[in-house]
């Protein structure tokens, strides 16, 4: 192991490759090429195949921030076999495609271009017969961008309805149930429509646990949560009073009966559905970890399905750190500390940011002064929160270097207004849209050092 004294400039530029190790791991397009193979008019899936003799049409559908690069892949396999195509995207994340078309559609508070590319996407699985082939690639963001609000909700209720979701600090598995049971497309409804015809549903995870029916709130696999826990979640909030008139009123008719629930597991519009998991976080944890083995750093990796208050969770990752520092426990410097997942912020103030910039900025009060440390935390989609940035790279200097340029780095965290400070100080991770999602990708290095600090 290399035990040579690092410096901050050389682990931010070590924090950099890392994140992009990981980032490079999970490109959605090798994703489909892993588990898709033609071979003699057989398309192999996973263990599945399937004789394309057999099918009259070929229709390929799907939506999330992943998807163009897996449908260029899918025209790349199977070409002039695809009979025709639709897939909503979010805004700027595209691929040249010849044979499916593609929608740019809002995210992550749903458009008008996604309502209608969600009508198409319908349609589409509406006319797939028996005899049929319909291939659906999903990946994270399928939620904002397949926008088809049941009768009596507008496309409006539906925008103010995420808003609240994701101010409030609900997770991403319960602003997904309410999505579900608000939408003529998702909880397998689009399974619901696309049944005779066989489905594989190709999906690359944003999720922790990889569960199928949360991600892009599961289009095509049975729904295991219902209207009764909606109006849970809508209350442990307490947004009740905050939520448009409609959708409360959709909630209550639904459990109620007056609404008809999304189809659940033993429902026979799943009996020719098959779901498959191509990539998930996990992948782009193992990548980093072996680019920062090959650094020089002893790595430690804490879980690919971390939750919950980002603050909090940058306080446990900050504490880890110090305990490096102090007792080289639970791994001995120079190390790194990895980690995954989706949190959430619970939004109280007026700024800018999103949950791996805020991360950063609590992380950074936490390490400021101490030893070697730097912190990256990015999301693996390019975009963190409603910003440019995919995240931001903090060290133990970056708060010192703040209240020399006038900034207050708690008024920052308490105004939600991470972007802006990292912004200042020239600090933000911008990728530009990555075309895939497996969550984020968090990264801490603690070095030798030869400088004294305070112990965390």
């Amino acid at each position: 192991m290399n035990s040579k004294i690092k410096n901050i400039a050389g682990m931010r530029k070590d924090a950099e490759k890392i994140f992009y190790s990981g980032l490079r791991a999970v490109n959605p397009g090798l994703a489909v090429k892993r588990y898709c193979k033609l071979e003699n008019n057989h398309l192999f899936v996973a263990d599945l195949s399937y004789d394309l003799s057999e099918y009259k049409n070929i229709f390929v559908i799907g939506a999330g921030k992943a998807t163009a690069p897996m449908a260029a892949e899918i025209e790349n396999i199977l070409g002039s076999r695809v009979t025709k195509g639709i897939i909503n995207v979010k805004y700027g994340h595209t691929s040249k495609l010849a044979r499916i078309k593609l929608i740019e559609s809002g995210h992550p508070v749903p458009d008008k271009n996604g309502r209608q590319g969600a009508e198409a996407i319908i349609d589409l699985a509406n006319n797939a017969g028996e005899d049929d082939l319909v291939l659906c690639l999903i990946s994270g963001g399928g939620s904002a961008l397949l926008p088809l609000p049941c009768p009596g909700i507008t496309l409006k209720d539906k925008q103010d309805t995420i808003k609240i979701l994701l101010s409030c600090g609900a997770a991403i598995h319960e602003i997904n149930a309410l999505r579900k049971h608000v939408s003529m497309i998702k909880g397998g409804r689009l399974a619901q429509a696309a049944h005779p015809a066989s489905l594989v549903s190709l999906i690359l995870s944003d999720v922790v646990g990889d569960n199928p029916d949360v991600i892009a709130s599961g289009p095509t696999v049975p729904d295991s949560s219902s209207f009764d826990d909606c109006m849970k979640i809508i209350d442990r909030y307490n947004i009740r009073e905050k939520l448009p008139k409609p959708v409360v009123k959709h909630i209550k008719e639904g459990i109620s009966g007056m609404v008809p629930e999304t189809p659940k597991a033993g429902d026979p519009v799943f009996e020719k559905a098959q779901n498959i998991i191509i990539g998930s976080n996990i992948e782009a944890i193992s990548a980093a970890k072996k680019k920062s083995k090959s650094l020089g750093y002893n790595t430690i990796v804490l879980s690919s399905m971390i939750q919950g208050d980002t603050t909090h969770v940058a306080h446990v990752h900050s504490a880890i750190a110090g305990e490096i520092i102090k007792t080289g426990n639970p791994i001995p410097s120079p190390a790194c500390i990895l980690s995954g997942g989706e949190t959430t912020v619970i939004v109280s103030g007026k700024g800018i940011g999103g949950r791996n910039q805020e991360f950063a900025l609590a992380a950074a009060i936490d390490i400021a002064g101490a030893k070697n440390i730097v912190v990256l935390s990015g999301g693996t989609d390019g975009t963190d929160g409603p910003t440019d940035a995919a995240g931001a790279i903090a060290d133990t200097n970056t708060l010192s270097r703040a209240m020399a340029m006038g900034l207050n780095p708690g008024y920052f965290l308490a105004n939600n207004d991470s972007y802006h400070f990292f912004q200042k100080l020239g600090d933000l991770l911008i990728t530009g849209p990555t075309n895939t999602n497996v969550m984020d990708l968090r990264i801490v290095l603690v070095a030798i050092s030869t400088e004294n600090g305070p112990e965390l």
